[in-house]
């Protein structure tokens, strides 16, 4: 009986947890969000935005693809029969997403730098961290209230 309770209070609390969290925004609610986040911190005037957002969320979707599939890959060595030579080849797929995600960085970097001055380059990038580091910040205001 008491291993019930137990299990039941877990449960409760478990329920009560996942209430708590951020709501977990679509790809299209992220990215408003993100681009607002940017414009503010980066002090990006309308027609550089304009210009910039394009690129950069294309940026952003070819890295994404990358990713996918080196998590692919990544998966397949989850299997019990995965081979040495499986694996090797597994850890090699996925440096070569994060070089083609640098390579990318690069690429795109010097189609920035045709519209948008080093130092506004930089204060986006600035703005992106702090943007991914204001999204793992829990919210203050709903901690203060429990």
């Amino acid at each position: 009986m008491k291993k019930r309770g137990i299990l039941l209070t877990l449960f409760a609390c478990f329920c009560l947890c996942m209430q708590a969290q951020k709501p977990k925004l679509n790809k299209e609610e992220f990215r408003a969000r993100q681009e607002a986040f940017i414009i503010e911190n980066a002090r990006l005037p309308p027609q550089e935005a304009q210009t910039f957002f394009p690129l950069y969320f294309e940026l952003q979707d070819k890295k994404s693809q990358s990713n996918r599939e080196a998590w692919k890959e990544i998966r397949k060595g989850k299997q019990p029969d995965t081979s040495e030579e499986e694996y090797s080849r597994i850890i090699e797929a996925v440096i070569q997403a994060r070089i083609t995600a640098d390579q990318l960085d690069l690429e795109y970097l010097r189609k920035y730098k045709k519209f948008l001055s080093a130092k506004k380059i930089y204060d986006i990038q600035r703005a992106e961290m702090k943007f991914h580091r204001h999204l793992l910040k829990p919210d203050k205001k709903k901690e203060q209230k429990k």
